[in-house]
């Protein structure tokens, strides 16, 4: 007998006023089928809250930080599965098709390989590369709308508290209890960062960063590095 899909997408939000309207009208057709929108907000000062209370159907406030929001969200979700949807990443239109052959699936859990927005061939290249080398090795980011059955999740502990490389935690954690799903159809993020700093320096940093949290370094101290204008200095 197949199972139906119950779903909610939790996304995180700080100061998205500017659009988390439009991502969250994406989600729209979605949720008129009977799945549920959980908007996740870390204390945002300008209007996000406002805008995104009437577009889902819990909005939570929680302490900044996508592991403590995501967290928030999850803990009064009421689908069977959740997914965590950043609001500068787009979920393909064919998402809940292959969501629905997860839940007939043994996996407990899976991501989307991920685009970058950008319409340069490097970021083409680059979203290849981050795609191959999450089916090697199993581990997810956050970009690439992780999700999993609610038991798995709780079984995993959640999101780790921790301000940077919480999603390759978590992925660890899944990846205990099951091989992901790997949807192909791709979820679109956002390339602003990419391009606002350089693909290039971006590459080596986001490399950088990975080899000091699998060294063991504070990941304070990683998203001092990741975050240079928005973190504190003096935190942690």
């Amino acid at each position: 007998m197949s199972l139906p899909l119950h779903l909610t997408i939790v996304m995180p939000v700080l100061n998205e006023a500017e659009g988390v309207v439009a991502a969250l009208d994406r989600l729209q057709d979605i949720r008129a089928l009977g799945h549920q929108i959980i908007v996740a907000d870390g204390g945002s000062t300008d209007q996000t809250a406002a805008l995104a209370e009437p577009l889902c159907d819990r909005l939570v406030k929680a302490p900044a930080g996508r592991a403590s929001q995501m967290n928030a969200g999850a803990s009064i979700a009421g689908g069977e599965v959740l997914l965590f949807l950043h609001a500068d990443t787009r979920l393909p239109e064919v998402a809940l098709e292959h969501l629905s052959r997860f839940v007939q699936s043994d996996s407990l859990w899976g991501r989307f390989d991920v685009r970058l927005s950008g319409q340069r061939t490097l970021f083409r290249v680059i979203s290849w590369f981050m795609n191959r080398r999450s089916r090697l090795t199993g581990i997810a980011t956050g970009d690439q709308a992780i999700f999993a059955r609610r038991a798995a999740f709780h079984d995993a502990g959640g999101y780790a508290p921790m301000p940077l490389m919480e999603d390759v935690a978590l992925s660890r954690q899944l990846l205990a209890l099951s091989r992901p799903f790997c949807i192909s159809d791709p979820v679109v993020t956002d390339s602003r960062r990419w391009e606002k700093h350089g693909p290039w320096r971006t590459i080596f940093l986001m490399w950088r960063l990975r080899w000091r949290y699998w060294r063991g370094d504070d990941p304070h101290s990683l998203a001092r590095a990741y975050y240079p204008d928005a973190y504190p200095k003096d935190r942690g």
